[in-house]
């Protein structure tokens, strides 16, 4: 079977009667009769934050902003009618209904939107990432013989202009990582990578089949042989780098999309680089903040510091 990934944006957004917005999928979808957040994958180069407002438009005729990151999950499953297992890395956000009113996407991937009070979501076939998100059971059966029973048109295959050359997208999860003295660790990128000589935050891309929170805790062991606790989830960002040179060693279109979590090691260690040989992690270190701010940082490693020099109590 093959093995595939997608990145996509959802929204939470609820009316002044605590009703949620939700959307069906059409027969144009591998999901049809499914009901789910409104949202959908990223285009290469586009931030999740627009990507759910741009979805929330196509959908439901409703416009939103972002008002919040509200976790960031991953699942995988394979598509109904295909041979083909997807990874699907989503980032949901709680928004805001700036203004419009529900109505049905015509000849796309939903064919209704509506508004659904709590007492109405179990008598629905909800995708099991939406449920899971709306805090209801998921019903298997009521899922399946709606996938079994429900109609899909098959469409033919896009042909979409070929990129002028290699691209990809890639879902990573990193973290700003303290110790109980108020250090920051840091890694610093190995030669043959994007970015060569630059401080980082630990972590880096997720596995098939990984949650982000997983894959950043492996990759801080792996990368600085530090043991950390997650609490907390401070940002997501986004980097289009369309001749990215790595080790392959040609240019590729790369599009990163970057989950941001805080962690803390309650035992700190020297840090030891424990990945294999030619891995993209030339070597961690623990530095105080100030010592930090003066190092050539990557933009993700920036962001944070700054973000943890305005939570810092002034003295």
């Amino acid at each position: 079977m093959e093995q595939q990934r997608r990145i996509a944006a959802y929204g939470i957004c609820r009316d002044e009667d605590g009703r949620v917005l939700l959307v069906r999928a059409s027969a144009f979808s591998d999901d049809p009769g499914l009901w789910h957040l409104p949202g959908g994958g990223l285009k290469h180069g586009e931030h999740p934050e627009w990507a759910v407002v741009r979805e929330f438009a196509e959908q439901t005729g409703i416009t939103v902003r972002a008002a919040g990151l509200h976790t960031v999950l991953a699942d995988v499953g394979p598509l109904p009618f295909r041979d083909v297992e997807v990874h699907h890395d989503r980032v949901i956000f709680d928004v805001a209904r700036d203004g419009g009113d529900p109505r049905p996407e015509v000849d796309g991937a939903t064919d209704l939107a509506r508004w659904v009070a709590p007492a109405e979501l179990t008598a629905l076939p909800l995708m099991p990432f939406t449920a899971r998100l709306l805090g209801v059971p998921a019903d298997r059966a009521l899922v399946e013989e709606t996938l079994r029973s429900a109609p899909r048109v098959e469409l033919p295959e896009a042909v979409a202009a070929p990129p002028t050359g290699p691209r990809g997208q890639r879902f990573a999860a990193y973290g700003l990582v303290t110790d109980p003295a108020g250090r920051v660790l840091l890694t610093r990128i190995a030669g043959a990578y994007p970015g060569a000589g630059r401080w980082h935050l630990p972590g880096g891309g997720t596995d098939h089949g990984e949650q982000p929170d997983t894959g950043f805790l492996r990759e801080l062991v792996e990368e600085a042989g530090q043991h950390g606790r997650i609490t907390g989830l401070l940002r997501v960002s986004h980097r289009r780098n369309p001749a990215a040179v790595g080790p392959e060693g040609y240019p590729i279109d790369w599009h990163s999309v970057r989950v941001t979590y805080t962690a803390v090691v309650d035992e700190p260690t020297e840090p030891v680089v424990t990945e294999a040989a030619g891995g993209s992690t030339a070597e961690a270190r623990w530095f105080s903040p100030a010592e930090a701010r003066t190092l050539a940082l990557t933009d993700v490693a920036l962001a944070a510091l700054e973000w943890l020099a305005q939570s810092l109590p002034r003295s």
